[in-house]
């Protein structure tokens, strides 16, 4: 193993697939490791792959990072998380991890702002950032207290286990019976208190957008906004399909307030959704990592995965910004939301038609890396399971 830094990336869906290209195009070495079959793997920017036992909980997480760095000398390597549960590992464990890696991710200082919704909404709350109205009813008779119009979100405020056993970020009440139902399922499913209920905003993926940076001493060194046109998914989308920069300074200033508030540092997306009533951006979700899209920053000249890199080695970041109109798609995804959509009367068949010209990226395929979109084709049963 030579003295050249590289990077370790935790997770090798398309996700991760983006940061090993990003980094491996400029010739740094890039480990990833997965518990999971994986398509970065295949990526030729991939110069060790590593699947080990399990990556769910935060001992076996540390446990393997920490063996395989040893056992591959990546001695001062770059970590770069890709789930909520590993950046909270990595943000539980920095000093322990800190003995083999670097560790970007913040400490838990920072990240429990991200981690439980209930600090990411009181924070919001406090700074002025909108957000949807939100109860934290404790049981199933303090849902007599919420005095709303349905329908109505259920979610949970830590969504790690939600997430696994469901498959969905939310769901949906249409009735108060409903509302009952859905709030003693996710109870069986989330510790005490942790289930929240939510105004729900109207409105598709259209009405979802992001604040991206890479955020340092107060400030963006890159930053991106980006409108999530096609989502799976179509409610309470799990994962982005179909991506455009957007130009909306708005969001630049409320994202920037509460990452100063809360001293960031690193790869950050924040999601908000416009709400047409009255038309504010109200905060949704706040993701202390990459998100699905990264890849796009890369085409509209940020590169989020690089500039994190440089910085963690010394260099010194260039400052850059994502224009407008720049557009992603995912098409293993996006094709058939598109078909649903278009079923449901969502989506307009000539509308769908003309978004694909053009699209100035796509997730897994390049011509210049062709095998991981061969191996996501042919692992669609396995990751249709998982997913």
């Amino acid at each position: 193993m030579s003295d050249q830094v590289g990077a370790v990336v935790v997770g090798g869906d398309y996700q991760g697939l983006g940061i090993a290209r990003s980094l491996g195009r400029r010739g740094i070495p890039v480990c990833v490791i997965d518990d999971e079959r994986s398509i970065s793997r295949y990526s030729r920017y991939t110069t060790y792959a590593v699947r080990v036992a399990s990556l769910r909980t935060e001992e076996e997480c540390v446990d393997a990072l920490l063996d395989v760095g040893k056992r591959l000398k990546l001695d001062g390597w770059v970590l770069y998380p890709t789930r909520e549960e590993t950046v909270a590992a990595f943000s539980r464990c920095r000093e322990r991890l800190a003995t083999q890696f670097r560790v970007p991710t913040p400490g838990w200082q920072a990240v429990r702002w991200a981690w439980d919704k209930r600090n990411t909404y009181g924070l919001a709350r406090r700074l002025g950032v909108p957000i949807p109205r939100t109860w934290y009813p404790k049981d199933a008779s303090d849902l007599d207290g919420i005095d709303a119009s349905f329908p109505l979100a259920i979610k949970p405020a830590i969504k790690e286990h939600f997430l696994y056993a469901t498959k969905a970020k939310a769901w949906k009440a249409n009735t108060r019976a409903e509302l009952l139902d859905l709030f003693e399922r996710a109870s069986q499913i989330v510790n005490r208190g942790e289930v929240m209920v939510q105004d729900y905003v109207p409105g598709d993926g259209s009405h979802q957008f992001a604040y991206c940076a890479f955020f340092k001493a107060g400030q963006a060194v890159g930053r991106m906004v980006a409108r999530r046109l096609r989502q799976h998914p179509l409610e309470f989308g799990r994962a982005s399909t179909y991506v455009e920069t957007a130009e909306v300074p708005e969001l630049e200033t409320l994202s920037e307030r509460l990452l100063r508030a809360v001293d960031y540092y690193g790869l950050v997306e924040l999601e908000y959704k416009l709400d047409p009533r009255d038309g504010q951006y109200k905060l949704l979700d706040f993701n202390a990592r990459t998100w699905g899209y990264h890849s796009l920053g890369s085409r509209a000249g940020v590169d989020f995965p690089y500039l994190l890199f440089a910085d963690q080695i010394g260099e010194t970041p260039y400052p850059c910004r994502a224009p407008a109109g720049v557009r992603w798609m995912r098409s293993i995804t996006d094709l058939p939301t598109a078909v649903l959509a278009i079923s449901q009367g969502r989506l307009d068949l000539k509308a769908y038609l003309r978004s694909l010209t053009p699209v100035h990226t796509e997730a897994v395929f390049t011509r210049d890396d062709l095998l991981p979109w061969f191996a996501e084709l042919a692992l669609l049963p396995y990751l249709a399971l998982k997913r």
